[in-house]
C-alpha cells in the first residue's frame, strides 16, 4: 500500500507541472500561428481571418508566421518540434494528411508528434476548363477519353489533392489523363486561363475568381453535395460517380505533448471564432464551408483522410515533385 501511496505522488508531481502551465496560459508570450505555406494563399488567409478574433478570444498577442515549402511538411516539422506550451499553433491544408505518403524521410511522425484541434473548413474543388474549350460539360471530356484521344489537366502540383482525386476518378473509370503539374495555383491558373492546359483541377478558392469573370467554366465540383458557391455545378456523385468526393481542408495542430486544457481552450475559442457571423462571412467568401467541432472529430477526419490517399497514392506510385 505504501509503495501504491508513493506511485501515486509521483503521478501527480510529474503532472503539476502541466497543470501549472495549463493554468498560467497564454499569459507568459505572444502566440505564433505558423502558417505552413507561404503568404498569400487560402492557408495564409484562413489564418489571417482568424487571427485578431483569436487574440481577443485568448487575451493574448496572436502573430502570423509563414513558413512554407515542401507541400507544408516544412512549416509543420518547425510545429512537431516546438515546445509543447501552448504558444506554437500551426495552420495546416489537406496537404498535410498526404505528406507522409509522398515524403521520404520526413523529420517529424504526423500521427505520433501532433495533437489536431480543430478542423475550420472544407471546400470542393472545381474541375474547370478555358471558356473557349471544345469541352461544355463533362460528358464531352469523357466522350474525348473514350475515345482514347489525349486529355490533360493540370494541378497545383505532383502530389496534390487535385492530382489524386483526378488519379482515383481516372482509375475508377478507367479515364487516361495526362497529369500536367504547376508550381502552384497561380500558374495553374495563368495557363488555365490562356487555354494552354485543357483542363484545371483547383480549390473554389482559387478557381470561382475566374469562373465570375467568365474567363473559365466550370465542369463538375468534388464534394458530395453541391457547393453553395457554385449551385449550378454538378458533382461527380451527380454524374454517375458513386461515392466520390475529395475536398480540400484547413486545420489547427499543436505539439502532441501540448497540455489537455490548452488544447480544449483554442478549440473552444476557435468554435467561438467560426461562430461569429463576421469571420464566417469572410470564410464563405474564401468558398470555405465551416466545420470546427471537437479535438476528436479533426482526428478522426485527419485520420481517414491519410488512410484514404495513402492507398491512392501507394496503387498509383505517385511521388512527389
Amino acid at each position: 500500500m505504501h509503495l501504491k501511496k508513493q506511485l501515486v505522488l509521483l503521478i501527480l508531481a510529474a503532472l503539476a507541472p502541466l497543470a501549472v502551465l495549463a493554468q498560467a496560459w497564454p499569459t507568459k508570450q505572444p502566440i505564433k500561428l505558423v502558417v505552413v505555406f507561404p503568404a498569400g494563399g487560402s492557408v495564409d488567409q484562413v489564418a489571417r481571418i482568424l487571427q485578431m478574433p483569436l487574440q481577443q478570444e485568448l487575451g493574448q498577442t496572436v502573430i502570423v508566421d509563414n513558413k512554407g515549402g515542401a507541400s507544408g511538411a516544412i512549416g509543420t516539422a518547425f510545429v512537431a518540434q516546438a515546445p509543447a506550451d501552448g504558444y506554437t499553433l500551426g495552420v495546416v491544408f489537406d496537404t498535410h494528411a498526404v505528406n507522409p505518403s509522398i515524403i521520404p524521410n520526413m523529420t517529424f511522425d504526423t500521427r505520433k508528434d501532433l495533437v489536431n484541434i480543430s478542423l475550420i473548413g472544407k471546400s470542393a474543388m472545381v474541375l474547370a476548363t478555358n471558356v473557349g474549350s471544345e469541352y461544355k460539360t463533362f460528358a464531352d471530356v469523357v466522350a474525348a477519353a473514350k475515345a482514347k484521344r489525349a486529355v490533360s489537366y493540370g494541378s497545383i502540383g505532383s502530389g496534390s489533392l487535385g492530382h489524386l482525386a483526378m488519379t482515383l476518378l481516372g482509375k475508377s473509370s478507367g479515364f487516361d489523363w495526362q497529369h500536367i503539374p504547376y508550381k502552384g495555383g497561380g500558374p495553374l491558373m495563368n495557363d488555365a486561363i490562356a487555354g494552354h492546359v485543357p483542363l484545371s483541377i483547383g480549390t473554389v478558392f482559387l478557381t470561382k475568381p475566374h469562373i465570375d469573370n467568365k474567363r473559365m467554366r466550370p465542369l463538375a465540383v468534388t464534394s458530395s453535395k453541391r457547393s453553395p458557391d457554385l449551385p449550378d455545378v454538378p458533382t461527380f456523385v451527380e454524374l454517375g460517380y458513386s461515392g466520390f468526393e475529395a475536398q480540400a481542408w484547413w486545420g489547427v495542430i499543436a505539439p502532441v505533448k501540448t497540455p489537455v486544457d490548452i488544447v480544449r481552450r483554442v478549440n473552444e475559442a476557435i468554435n467561438k471564432v467560426l461562430k461569429n457571423p463576421e469571420i464566417a462571412k469572410k470564410l464563405d467568401a474564401q468558398g470555405i464551408d465551416i466545420v470546427g467541432g471537437t479535438p476528436a472529430d479533426a482526428n478522426v477526419f485527419i485520420l481517414r483522410q491519410m488512410a484514404i490517399w495513402d492507398k491512392v497514392v501507394k496503387d498509383n506510385g505517385i511521388k512527389a515533385d
